[in-house]
């Protein structure tokens, strides 16, 4: 934590295709070893990739999977009189939106066989429809949240 004053958050640009922010963070995300150009050119290939099987707006295919996983709820851990609680908290846009944005590319990362782009297409289609394994994280984490409804009154 900073001693002095609160890091200030900067503002997302877009990326260079679709001028889009949650692009441009999807694209930083899913960067490895600061090789962005990579990462630039493996998205890209997967948004051709949805546009070719789908016949439709590869980035409305993308919005709508980002906003089918990102999570509304979340649990965080509070100490209460010496017994650590699992608190149910809303979770904030800019977080939900990192969540779900490491969801999708750890789901796309863990599925076997062709390569990244074919895992990110498949990755967003399943969870365009509100299927796959990101879908099913957030759907986990809800359920989590709603068991531990009963300690809400903790909150901070």
């Amino acid at each position: 934590m900073p001693r002095r004053k609160r890091a200030e958050k900067r503002e997302l640009k877009g990326d260079f295709k679709y001028n889009d922010p949650e692009v441009f963070a999807f694209i930083n995300v899913l960067m490895k070893d600061g090789k962005k150009s990579v990462s630039c050119r493996l998205f890209y290939d997967a948004m051709d990739i949805i546009a070719e099987k789908t016949k439709e707006d590869p980035l409305s295919v993308f919005k709508k999977a980002l906003n089918n996983v990102k999570p509304k709820l979340e649990v965080r851990p509070r100490r209460v009189g010496g017994a650590t609680y699992q608190i149910p908290v809303e979770v904030p846009p800019r977080r939900s939106l990192a969540l779900a944005i490491r969801w999708i590319i750890e789901a796309a990362r863990s599925r076997k066989g062709k390569s990244i782009a074919e895992k990110l297409v498949d990755e967003f289609l399943e969870a365009a429809k509100g299927e796959g394994t990101s879908v099913k994280k957030k759907e986990d984490t809800h359920k989590m949240a709603e068991s531990n409804r009963a300690f809400a009154h903790y909150r901070w």
